[in-house]
């Protein structure tokens, strides 16, 4: 529970202000006390200090051992005094763990460190190419508490995400290093993940209670409750996500039973911000309504899943976020009332994990990991003369979401396909959250590719109804997140941004090399498994017929990128937006 301060005074200068009333009124009383002067009246105890807690927390790592490169590997430092901004490099497991071990040092008896999920999942070739077990590894060394789980560790099924938390080997390709994997020495949350809604059993345990010089800190943990529509539905089957809001004030009560009153709730949901990344100004999407629906006892949000970073006071609540990649750590300090426990103050600052020092142990583990897969990931696949950029997400106004690397992506998935042995197909649609980085211009790299599609997603090829089609299209709008599908060449549409929900895309412009689709017609596609399972809010795909399963996602960029070389950079103009 909150108890406010007033701005011009401390708890600090509270004390003082104490400490000197109290000396003024004892020495008035003995004045006017008969036989004064001749006993020494008992001392006033000390007021007791206040309980101080250090939460350091960051969120959506995405399995990123090496330092990211590129815009993923920076944080960009707003200018002072009219001079200009500045990016500064940031990340790598070795700097975060350096920078986490400094940090702690603040407060070494009460630091607690939270993950705000996605730590694993859309990983790069070190730690994707073993499951993620590097990345937990990683994690244990450098001294994670809790990990509340994002919709990227679902990304292999949850019965993999229990193999995080308790270890073993993993089962079809076995021990990665020759021992079994230990599994996490943190532990995992999930507050609103139920795997029996009746019972309330959840797949992990909703909070973890810390106590901190007797006063009780609850951490409750959860993901956003949308993850059902972006992971692929196999792998979550039997599972129920509820709103995280009315989640979290349903556990109050329970938390107050147990001399609960200082409540941090970690989630992977979060924000829009249009500020710098220790700012909050204009902060929309879902974690504003979220936080504004959670219950007063309620002290600090941690958030992630946008990739954003700001720092924020939302309805007397501190709500943060620390980018992506391991580039930030947010720095949160709680001041407790020594007597009630009651969170009196929550200041924060997001930190720049800088490359100034590494932490030993670290570096020299991920350093050895990169040895072993060092030559697999420099194998020389191809060349492109410009670059391919990916989708930019979230998408910007007047964008039509249409992206050169998301074209090359889909006319891979094409020529994969299109034979009548290996499907028939005569259109690709590749979501946009499944093409995850860029490639640059020169080489091509096995390592590049594997970062561009590191989910071994496989082909289906299926059959859909020109209505269908235009259906799908549709389904690209979500509220709150337009998330535009890659297609494949010869195939072109217009939508428009003004149009109503359910009107935005032209039927008459649905065309199959110049001729418009018909209703009524069937058509041979190709799309991942994510998609042909309704992932994405893609649901009209369920309903397509006579499914062939194909090869992966990953062999089939390799194989399109050795058979086009150089690479070609395909034109844009397959999708346009209408103001």
């Amino acid at each position: 529970m909150k108890i406010p301060i007033p701005a011009s005074e401390s708890p600090r200068s509270s004390r003082r202000a104490f400490k000197f009333l109290g000396a003024f009124f004892t020495s008035a009383m003995l004045l006017t006390q008969p036989g004064c002067g001749e006993e020494e009246p008992e001392p006033e105890p000390e007021p007791a200090e206040p309980i101080r807690v250090q939460v350091l927390a960051f969120n959506d790592f995405h399995g990123n051992l090496e330092t990211p490169s590129g815009s993923t590997g920076r944080i960009r430092v707003p200018a002072t005094d009219g001079g200009t901004a500045v990016d500064v490099p940031a990340g790598g497991a070795a700097y975060l763990a350096h920078h986490i071990q400094a940090l702690r040092q603040d407060n070494p008896k009460n630091t607690v460190v939270v993950s705000a999920g996605d730590l694993i999942g859309a990983s790069p070739l070190v730690s994707g190419i073993f499951h993620d077990e590097p990345t937990i590894e990683v994690m244990n060394m450098m001294g994670l508490d809790l990990n509340s789980v994002g919709n990227h560790e679902f990304d292999e099924g949850f019965t993999e995400l229990l193999r995080m938390q308790s270890g073993g080997c993993h089962p079809v390709d076995g021990c990665q290093a020759g021992a079994s994997f230990p599994g996490a020495s943190f532990k995992f949350l999930s507050a609103n993940v139920f795997t029996d809604v009746a019972t309330r059993k959840t797949l992990f345990p909703a909070y973890n209670i810390r106590e901190f010089e007797g006063a009780k800190v609850a951490f409750i943990g959860m993901t956003l409750k949308g993850t059902p529509l972006i992971v692929s539905p196999t792998g979550m089957s039997g599972l129920t996500f509820q709103d995280e809001a009315d989640t979290v004030n349903a556990l109050i009560p329970e938390l107050k039973q147990q001399g609960v009153e200082a409540i941090v709730v970690v989630i992977h949901e979060g924000g829009l911000p249009t500020g710098s990344f220790n700012e909050c100004p204009g902060l929309s999407g879902p974690i504003k309504d979220i936080v504004e629906r959670l219950d007063d006892e309620v002290d600090v949000v941690a958030s992630g899943h946008t990739h954003q970073a700001y720092n924020c006071l939302i309805d007397g609540k501190r709500v943060t976020s620390a980018a992506s990649n391991g580039r930030l750590i947010t720095d949160i300090d709680l001041v407790l009332d020594p007597t009630t426990h009651d969170v009196v103050e929550a200041t924060a600052r997001n930190v720049i994990v800088t490359r100034e020092t590494a932490h030993a142990p670290v570096d020299a583990y991920v350093k050895g990991l990169v040895s072993r897969v060092a030559p697999l990931r420099d194998k020389v696949i191809g060349y492109t003369e410009s670059g391919l950029a990916a989708p930019v997400r979230p998408l910007p106004a007047g964008a039509s979401g249409e992206s050169t690397l998301g074209n090359a992506v889909a006319d891979g998935m094409l020529a994969a396909t299109r034979g009548e042995r290996t499907g028939g197909a005569v259109i690709a649609f590749q979501n946009a959250g499944g093409v995850r980085a860029d490639i640059n211009a020169g080489d091509i790299t096995y390592g590049e590719v594997f970062a561009v599609q590191p989910f071994a997603n496989n082909m289906v090829t299926l059959t859909v109804t020109g209505a269908q089609i235009e259906t799908l299209l549709e389904q690209q709008f979500q509220p709150g997140d337009t998330s535009i599908i890659q297609v494949s060449q010869g195939f072109a549409y217009s939508w428009s941004a003004s149009a109503p929900a359910g009107n935005k895309v032209d039927p008459a412009s649905i065309t199959l090399n110049g001729t418009p689709l018909s209703p009524t017609a069937n058509y041979r596609v190709t799309v991942n498994n994510f998609m042909a399972a309704g992932g994405d809010s893609y649901t009209v795909l369920t309903q397509g017929k006579d499914p062939l399963t194909g090869p992966i996602d990953l062999d089939v960029l390799e194989a399109y990128t050795r058979a086009n070389n150089p690479l070609p950079t395909p034109q844009l103009g397959r999708i346009t937006v209408i103001p």
